[in-house]
């Protein structure tokens, strides 16, 4: 092996099992030179991967320090490839993945109940999920069946608000799922949380799923796309899909939005959680409205 390659996984095991902490200074190019019997251009090469992973942050004239993620990042790097996530999309998680780089593998969105088969199937460790359950629940039920035997485990993302994205000003003159039996809608595929709540919802109503009729769309913000092209008057979708496009938007419900996961994975998950730890999120999420982050992180292991 190339003796650069050598030092740079020292170092990785280093900083992926604690020895080397967030914030601990890592020897000089030198100093590591001498202690490691070889050139300081070796060194220098080990520490500049090191830094274009973000595992260490360098620079000029300045000791290279372990960065506050590079822990997670060591451990990834170690285990090889990123976490694969699956399961429901959302557009505020959608910004927040823009930050993780090639820690979170994207498996497609697939929806509530696809990334639950993901799971099942071992293609992706974690699922983002809102699927309300016969019991009152929510998620909980699936994870603990789909999971079963790799300690099921939640992790709180946000809550977020459902509802109907109309046309700016309403022409139509939508008030609630009722209505969605006599104008075009923007659906959402079967297997999906947000058909799932719509179907639920006109049940409830005593009304026929299949009265509401139209196009069928891949995402929250393509509902608001066929909305403001005029292919569809409504679609179900979160308040942040008709807030992106300036839309109007009749609330129907709050659900937990969580990520579902094996508790032997969590440690691949360290990218994501330290990302919706920073204030930044916060302020996006008040932008598009329609989301409460309080436990926004909380991990909980399912009994």
């Amino acid at each position: 092996m190339t003796r650069y390659l050598d030092i740079k996984e020292q170092l990785l095991c280093a900083i992926a099992d604690g020895v080397l902490t967030p914030g601990a200074a890592l020897a000089s190019v030198r100093e590591q030179a001498r202690n490691q019997s070889t050139a300081p251009a070796t060194v220098a090469r080990a520490y500049q991967e090191l830094a274009r992973a973000g595992i260490v942050v360098s620079a000029s004239r300045r000791v290279a320090r372990v960065a506050p993620d590079g822990p997670a990042l060591a451990r990834r790097q170690l285990r090889g490839g990123g976490l694969r996530l699956a399961g429901s999309d959302d557009p505020l998680l959608d910004l927040l993945l823009t930050g993780a780089g090639d820690a979170i593998v994207r498996r497609g969105a697939g929806g509530s109940f696809g990334g639950l088969g993901a799971l099942w199937r071992m293609e992706a460790e974690a699922a983002t999920l809102h699927l309300w359950h016969a019991d009152g629940d929510h998620n909980a039920p699936y994870a603990r069946r789909v999971l079963a035997g790799r300690r099921p485990t939640l992790v709180r993302l946000w809550k977020r608000e459902q509802g109907i994205v109309v046309a700016a000003g309403n022409p139509e003159g939508i008030i609630g799922v009722e209505d969605l039996a006599r104008v075009t809608v923007a659906e959402r595929a079967i297997g999906t949380g947000t058909r799932a709540l719509s179907d639920r919802l006109l049940r409830e109503r005593e009304l026929d799923p299949t009265s509401a009729r139209g196009p069928e769309v891949g995402s929250h913000l393509e509902v608001a796309l066929a909305v403001a092209a005029g292919v569809a008057d409504a679609g179900l979708a979160v308040r942040a899909a008709a807030t992106t496009l300036g839309l109007d938007f009749i609330p129907l419900a709050w659900e937990p939005f969580e990520l579902a996961l094996g508790a032997d994975r969590l440690d691949g998950l360290e990218p994501l959680l330290a990302l919706l730890a920073r204030p930044e999120l916060a302020g996006r999420a008040a932008q598009l409205g329609g989301y409460d982050l309080d436990g926004s992180g909380v991990v909980r292991v399912l009994d």
